[in-house]
């Protein structure tokens, strides 16, 4: 693996014939959640079933927190106490209607990156995926549907709905777009519940999903990512 910085976001590069990128393979860039290392996921690269040739970007998030325990980034800040409350209280509906304050920033400086990554890897839109975990499946999402980035498919892990009503009317465009989304049915932090209106919308929109539902928590589990490997290989087959 190699790293980089582009467009001010520091990059582990891996996958290919010399795994720091090489080739001119297809292209899955991850993005981690918030509170994690910016490596959260670089481990994940060793972990699919996946063809050789194909190439990882896992970007880590600008911003660094100070949470007491190593290092944490996140790609736009929470108010962890009153989302916890809000949780408690069942208000997900309001939740989901809310635009974070950070969002705009982190779209815009993602958008950057991937221009800038233009000019150092290969990059085909029929051979590049995006997607990402926790609060990085949605800032991957909201990509997806606010802008036309010609791409080959989404990849939602443990994810939830934010912007919905920018969100929702926006994900007709996409239609036929292969969408792979996982969540654990006892996630303690982001409802499987609000996970599954989302993958119906997707349907109702005519994206292609592939869902994988667990009993689990807030977490990838190895059978999500062996139902992620075959998902990779057939939208690059």
């Amino acid at each position: 693996m190699r790293l980089e910085t582009w467009a001010g976001l520091e990059v582990c590069i891996t996958g290919g014939p010399d795994g720091e990128g090489g080739g001119t393979g297809p292209v899955v860039m991850l993005l981690h959640g918030f509170g994690a290392p910016g490596d959260d996921l670089v481990a994940l690269w060793r972990m699919l079933d996946v063809p050789s040739e194909i190439r990882f970007l896992f970007p880590a998030a600008p911003l660094s927190l100070n949470l007491g325990f190593g290092e944490s980034r996140a790609w736009w800040m929470l108010d962890m106490e009153r989302l916890t409350l809000a949780r408690a209280q069942g208000q997900w509906d309001t939740l989901t209607r809310e635009v974070p304050a950070g969002l705009q920033p982190a779209h815009d400086q993602l958008m950057k990156f991937l221009e800038e990554a233009k000019h150092h890897i290969n990059i085909t839109p029929q051979h590049f995926i995006i997607g990402g975990f926790s609060q990085g499946a949605m800032l991957a999402c909201n990509l997806v549907l606010r802008t036309n980035l010609p791409i080959a498919g989404l990849v939602f892990m443990s994810g939830s709905i934010i912007s919905r009503d920018s969100w929702f009317p926006s994900i007709p465009h996409r239609k036929g777009l292969p969408v792979f989304q996982s969540h654990g049915t006892d996630d303690p932090l982001l409802s499987c519940g609000v996970a599954q209106q989302l993958r119906d919308a997707f349907i109702a929109g005519g994206l292609e999903v592939d869902w994988n539902e667990f009993r689990g928590g807030h977490e990838i589990p190895i059978q999500v990512l062996e139902q992620l490997g075959r998902f990779l290989r057939k939208v690059f087959s």
